[in-house]
């Protein structure tokens, strides 16, 4: 059997296919439920709203002028290219994969909506007293969560095995 169907790689393959279920079915209620822009208040420091971002992270280039939108699909299938292959060799150590499956499910989530919508569904809004945060999604958080997890895997003197000696 090819390393890549193996029980192991397919569990987290499964976990991305999970995140990107998860961000497309939130993308689809909120885009289903609220007009653009429309914030529904869910609680003080929270909201939900509908935005969309061209940019990449903080709107990072959002008003680029239209070639910001193939880039980043660029970046995000290279991104998966390697994060599939860091993946396979890295498939037994649980830490590591599930945040290397996580950043994949994320990237692929954003790089599906730019593809059919040409931008990224925002909807998760904390404000404070003036004070906000950008709006983000559940692919958004997936990939914070991953990189979190890769970076306190590598403060713990863990290193991602690229399968060069």
């Amino acid at each position: 059997m090819p390393e890549f169907l193996n029980p192991v790689m397919r569990k987290w393959l499964a976990v991305a296919l999970a995140v990107i279920v998860a961000d497309h079915l939130t993308k689809f209620w909120v885009s289903s439920a609220l007009d653009y822009q429309e914030a529904v208040p869910v609680l003080p420091f929270f909201s939900l709203v509908l935005v969309y971002n061209t940019g990449a992270a903080f709107s990072f280039l959002a008003d680029a002028g239209g070639w910001q939108r193939w880039f980043f699909i660029v970046v995000g299938i290279v991104a998966t290219v390697v994060i599939v292959h860091l993946l396979k060799r890295n498939a037994r150590d649980p830490r590591l994969a599930l945040a290397l499956a996580l950043v994949l499910g994320g990237a692929l989530g954003n790089v599906i909506d730019r593809v059919v919508l040409g931008h990224v569904v925002d909807f998760l809004y904390f404000h404070y007293r003036g004070l906000a945060w950008p709006a983000f999604n559940v692919a958004d958080s997936a990939i914070t969560v991953g990189a979190a997890l890769l970076i306190w895997d590598s403060l713990r003197g863990k290193h991602v095995s690229t399968g060069k000696p």
